[in-house]
């Protein structure tokens, strides 16, 4: 039956005023209220549920499923109903009301019902309808958005998370997961859920939404439940898929980026820095290293963070980004985590390896020039001079000699610079250059230093400019044969008796002229020689006598006396 159709005209409904216009052939209808949407209409052999008033002309009430508290139930066509009921409720539609006038003989006749409704009664109806189903219905699934990416569908035994509200079909509601202010979760098609919501979430991805509407043959059928589903109801799901996991699945890798050069990638022991965005299945940002402004810093493959993050960091390299899903078995379980991570939640983790090291390991050295006919090469306690550049693993520019007017000057071995650039500065030639990948442990450590971070693995180019010959630790000038006999004669110049420090100055830079011996190198011999005198003047009256001069030789023999 078309909506708005009548099964009599409307002139024959009795009109005030215009008198009787007799007794009536069939059924009338009033379709007072019509819903705009309409997607089924009654049919013969439908299950249906509707309220009602029954009153006689005069507005006596007979019968109301309201004063009951119960809609009622049925099938339409069958006989079930009164013959003018069956004929009158084909063609509505749900949430449709209606006046039904309904004359004697296709009512209860000239039998009625005892002390109920009299003899040849013609019976008033106002009803609204609200629900229909067959026998041969199945699910109704409408997707009402889905992610553009979907990699995965929600299979059986799945453990999913979701939200939803549940109505009936007129639209009354009757449960919803936001007024719990938690999703549901449980697993699917093992029997924890109706029928029909088992069959209904099979398929989603994660963050799509659906419209399902079930029967209640998958539903819970004639029994109802409790006070808010009555019996024989079809349910109205409006779903949001937060997430999904399989209780057997392990971590889940994608490599968003990976770089041509990766000499060396992670393992168990290694200590990692690494950025990470942090997110669950439908989007929502639990936590970020990039807010922090500092990188996550960890070893990996020894419990110091969750078993997921622990295998999918195992063979990263530096500069890769990864994509690292993780099932809550492998991350924060059944509990969550804080008011962030909900309880059996799957985790996003979006990282960016700035580096990793491993605490045993050396100065890697890579040598990109080395003059011909290198024969000569720095060693310990050599004064040299170098240019740098130094930047962390993922290009960061930290420091550069090249920023100043001159090379950097330094003694190896003198504890001036950090351990790994000193090593890495042996056994080079003048002209020579190196990249240096210094890890942590032989650079500035836990703590870092000024711009430099904690923790952080550093890369050095370097190249050699020049070198001097260095003096043994403790020593400020050695000589390169035996010291002269009557080395304090000599020393006093003007024969005076004594050596004042213009004296032992000009006699020191005289031995260095002729080769007879040399000063620590530095860039300030003057401060050399002073720093001499110094350690000679022992009363520091500004004059060296011959009790106080003695060679470092020999004063290292008279402790080593004085302790025996």
């Amino acid at each position: 039956m078309a909506p708005g159709s009548l099964v009599l005209l409307l002139s024959i409904l009795g009109t005030p005023g215009l008198g009787d216009p007799g007794p009536l052939e069939d059924v009338v209808i009033d379709r007072y209220y019509i819903p705009k949407i309409c997607l089924r209409e009654v049919q013969m052999g439908d299950f249906i549920r509707y309220h009602y008033n029954g009153t006689f002309k005069d507005g006596k009430k007979f019968d109301s499923s309201y004063d009951r508290g119960a809609t009622v139930a049925g099938v339409v066509g069958v006989g079930r109903l009164i013959t003018g009921m069956d004929r009158g409720l084909q063609g509505m539609c749900v949430n449709e009301r209606r006046h039904l006038i309904v004359p004697p003989h296709l009512g209860y006749g000239s039998i009625g019902v005892a002390g109920l409704i009299p003899p040849d009664a013609t019976l008033y109806f106002d009803v609204v309808m609200l629900d229909i189903w067959n026998k041969n219905d199945k699910l109704q699934i409408t997707t009402l958005s889905k992610p553009e990416r979907c990699n995965r569908t929600v299979e059986n035994s799945d453990f999913v998370r979701y939200h939803y509200n549940g109505t009936l079909l007129d639209g009354t509601p009757f449960d919803s997961s936001y007024s719990k202010n938690g999703t549901y979760d449980t697993y699917v098609g093992t029997g924890w859920l109706i029928k029909g919501m088992d069959q209904g979430l099979l398929g989603m991805c994660a963050g799509e939404k659906r419209s399902i509407i079930i029967p209640p043959f998958l539903a819970y059928g004639e029994k109802g439940y409790g006070t808010v589903i009555p019996p024989q109801a079809s349910l109205v799901f409006s779903v949001l898929l937060v997430d999904f996991h399989n209780p057997k699945d392990s971590v889940f890798l994608e490599h968003l980026e990976v770089p041509e050069s990766c000499k060396r990638r992670a393992v168990t022991g290694d200590f990692i820095r690494y950025h990470y965005n942090g997110t669950l299945m439908d989007g929502t940002l639990f936590d970020s290293s990039y807010s922090r402004n500092h990188t996550y810093n960890t070893y990996i493959g020894k419990g110091y963070i969750i078993p997921g993050m622990d295998q999918g960091l195992q063979g990263v390299c530096v500069g890769e980004r990864r994509r690292v899903v993780i099932p809550p078995h492998l991350a924060y379980g059944e509990n969550g985590a804080g008011d962030k991570i909900p309880g059996s939640a799957v985790l996003i983790f979006d990282v960016h390896i700035i580096d990793f090291h491993n605490p045993e390991d050396p100065v890697e050295i890579e040598t990109a020039y080395r003059p011909e006919g290198c024969n000569v090469t720095t060693r310990d306690r050599d004064f040299v001079r170098y240019h740098y550049n130094c930047s962390l693993l993922d290009g960061t520019k930290l420091f550069s000699s090249h920023d100043y007017e001159k090379p950097q000057e330094v003694t190896l071995g003198t504890n001036k610079v950090i351990e790994g650039l000193n090593r890495g500065l042996l056994d080079m030639c003048a002209g020579e250059r190196r990249v240096l990948i210094v890890p942590p442990h032989l650079g500035h450590g836990e703590s870092g230093a000024r711009g430099v971070p904690g923790s952080a693995v550093l890369r050095f180019e370097v190249e050699l400019i020049s070198m001097e010959e260095g003096v043994p630790e403790g020593y400020l000038f050695i000589w390169h044969g035996e010291p002269p006999a009557n080395l304090y004669e000599q020393m006093d110049l003007n024969k005076d008796g004594e050596i004042p420090a213009d004296e032992f100055s000009t006699f020191i830079k005289s031995q260095v002229a002729e080769g007879k011996g040399r000063l620590m190198p530095s860039s300030d011999p003057e401060k050399v020689i002073a720093d001499m005198f110094k350690n000679q003047d022992r009363n520091q009256d500004g004059k060296i006598t011959s009790e106080e001069l003695k060679l470092k030789s020999d004063e290292d023999q008279e402790k080593i006396h004085e302790e025996l």
